[in-house]
């Protein structure tokens, strides 16, 4: 009789090989659910990060380009011990040849030795066509695979689908940022141009940016010049950087070649901080871009959100005062150009210069003998109210040298300095002298009321 047992089944060729890629299969599918869940759920870069270590039992890393650390996991670690280990991976200079590589193929690929003491994956994490950062996984315990082909297949594609995932977050992420910026900078166009006063929106606005209206401020406009573009555009995105970080409490504008300030003043120090401010702004970018000349002017103190806008009208005419007379980097304010905010509303300067001349004779030239003492005398002599033994005391003469000069001053230009209307010319005469030209005679003048 024959055997009545069962037949056994064949066993089908390649069975236990079938079987793993089916359970890498199935842990991929499950990974992927997951991940999809993230993107929906809006996550960040850390709960990708975690969510792979923690499936692949492996170290997990997003990088940006310049190898620094977006998020990390390791499992069973804190993601700070974490971050450590993945930054003495990242210094090593294989890890540069492989994340170039990856980019260059954009997509996944898988490094057996890449100077680490485990084999690395690593995917390129695009927004749009752009590289933004990197995944990099470095095997766990294996359980991918422990080598065979399967396994790899299942990293790569783990490692490809994530680095999509975290290519959506940084991808809306840069979305929501550039809409709160574009936010930002309608708030702030409103605050500087004054709109919404009527209805109260401004007081809003200001709120919204941060404007403490208990506080006094002082609006700062910071105007670049040179002579290409790339040397206006690379001085002013530093002068941008350079308040941001001196004065983490300022709101900021960004325009073309101008940055725009608005700073609280803590109500201390001899000058405004604002002044010191655009001092070493000045200072800093000489260095930096010795080409590109900065001019800072400086508005009145401003406290309610509805005078910000008179504040910075008057900080962007200081600073186009001092550019008009091509003076290099400087940071002039508001209040010091005094009369000088008039007269530079003359459109032709040369008009200004042939007034002074007019009233000052010869005097305006700077090559006359003794000019230069016979202006700084007046100059001095209006500074202090008509004393003449405070203006003898201010240049260190003999009060009748003081009177000797001021009558040879009445004596070359015919002026009569007991008359309100000639002693007002003279003055608005050395003023425009001090501002445009005479430059040698308004300088001599400034020497001489230090000597």
């Amino acid at each position: 009789m024959g055997d009545s047992r069962p037949a056994r089944a064949a066993p089908s060729p390649g069975g236990p090989d079938i079987a793993r890629e089916n359970a890498a299969l199935r842990r991929l599918v499950t990974v992927y659910r997951h991940l999809s869940g993230l993107a929906a759920q809006n996550a960040d870069l850390a709960a990708v990060a975690e969510l792979i270590a923690g499936h692949a039992r492996a170290t997990v890393a997003v990088v940006d380009p310049a190898m620094g650390i977006l998020a990390a996991a390791a499992p069973g670690e804190p993601p700070p011990q974490a971050e450590r280990y993945v930054r003495e991976l990242v210094v090593h200079p294989r890890l540069g040849e492989v994340l170039a590589a990856t980019a260059r193929a954009r997509r996944a690929l898988r490094f057996p030795d890449a100077g680490t003491s485990a084999a690395v994956t690593v995917a390129p994490v695009l927004v749009g066509d752009e590289v933004s950062a990197y995944l990099v996984a470095l095997d766990g315990d294996g359980r991918w695979g422990g080598g065979d082909r399967a396994g790899d297949d299942a990293r790569l594609l783990l490692t490809e689908h994530a680095a999509t995932i975290c290519g959506v977050i940084l991808g809306r992420d840069r979305v929501v940022a550039a809409a709160a910026g574009r936010a930002r900078h309608d708030l702030v166009e409103g605050l500087l141009a004054g709109r919404g006063r009527e209805d109260g929106d401004l007081d809003r606005w200001a709120r919204h940016l941060g404007y403490d209206p208990a506080a006094d401020h002082h609006v700062a406009c910071v105007i670049v010049d040179a002579p290409e573009p790339a040397d206006r555009q690379r001085a002013t995105a530093e002068a941008e950087h350079f308040v941001s970080t001196r004065a983490p409490d300022a709101i900021i504008a960004l325009r073309e070649a101008e940055v725009v300030v608005v700073l609280p003043e803590p109500g201390r120090g001899p000058r405004p901080r604002a002044q010191e401010l655009g001092e070493a702004c000045v200072r800093r970018l000489a260095g930096l871009v010795p080409r590109a000349t900065v001019t800072v002017g400086i508005g009145g103190a401003c406290r309610e959100a509805a005078a910000v806008a008179t504040s910075y009208a008057q900080a962007r005419r200081a600073a186009e005062t001092v550019r008009r007379l091509d003076r290099a980097s400087c940071v002039v304010t508001f209040a010091d150009l005094g009369i000088r905010r008039l007269l530079l509303q003359v459109p032709d300067l040369g008009q200004l210069r042939a007034f002074a001349r007019e009233v000052l004779g010869g005097l305006a030239d700077p090559d006359r003998e003794h000019a230069a003492d016979y202006l700084a005398t007046l100059s001095c002599y209006f500074r202090e109210n008509g004393s003449l033994r405070q203006v003898s005391a201010r240049l260190h003469v003999h009060p009748n040298t003081v009177s000797y000069r001021l009558r040879r001053v009445e004596a070359l230009t015919g002026l009569d300095l007991a008359s309100h209307r000639d002693r007002l010319m003279a003055q608005v005469a050395l003023e425009i002298l001090d501002a445009v030209g005479g430059g040698p005679a308004a300088e001599a003048g400034r020497d001489g009321m230090r000597r």
